[in-house]
């Protein structure tokens, strides 16, 4: 089978339900912003992070495949392939931020993103994972997407900010606070 379809040359593309919607459509920035996130936490993990935080992220880009078909799917198609976002992976979500905010110092200051490369790019995901709710919550001004969709991105990316700092705890590097002045 080729990679290739040809089907998208007059710009537009296949939802998973069957329809064709234009690619600078608002869904098709969400999802592709989702994949693009996912894809950041791919190159966090080729800086070898320690091994909790690959695994944290290995689960999160399955789930991020998950939320990518939510996403393609409108609510109102038929399909019995498409896991939507539920609330048993928000929670998820929460635990893990939970029992990596118990191993850390309380944070009465602001930091900048950096630290261990792993740790950078964890903060890159940050961003990129605040756009994608950003999109999100635009197309659910427009269009149903499922219930949970929002509150796990809001959740992830306050999750991605946590293993930031945890990682770099792990990797034994000092956060910088930010000054107002310099």
């Amino acid at each position: 089978m080729k990679i290739y379809t040809r089907t998208g040359d007059d710009g537009t593309t296949s939802l998973f339900s069957g329809g064709r919607v234009p690619k600078h459509h608002l869904r098709v920035e969400s999802y592709g912003t989702v994949d693009e996130l996912n894809s950041v936490l791919g190159l966090a993990r080729a800086f070898q992070p320690t091994a909790q935080t690959d695994d944290y992220l290995t689960r999160v880009q399955h789930q991020l495949f998950n939320l990518g078909a939510d996403l393609a799917t409108p609510l109102d198609a038929r399909s019995s392939h498409v896991v939507r976002m539920d609330a048993e992976t928000v929670a998820w979500v929460e635990t893990a931020i939970d029992r990596m905010t118990a191993d850390l110092p309380a944070l009465t200051y602001f930091i900048l993103p950096g630290g261990s490369l792993a740790a950078a790019q964890i903060h890159i995901a940050r961003t990129v994972c605040r756009r994608a709710e950003r999109l999100v919550s635009d197309l659910a001004q427009h269009e149903p997407v499922s219930d949970q969709a929002l509150p796990y991105l809001n959740r992830l990316s306050d999750f991605l900010f946590t293993l930031s700092r945890w990682e770099n705890q792990q990797a034994g590097m000092s956060e910088e606070r930010w000054s107002v002045k310099i």
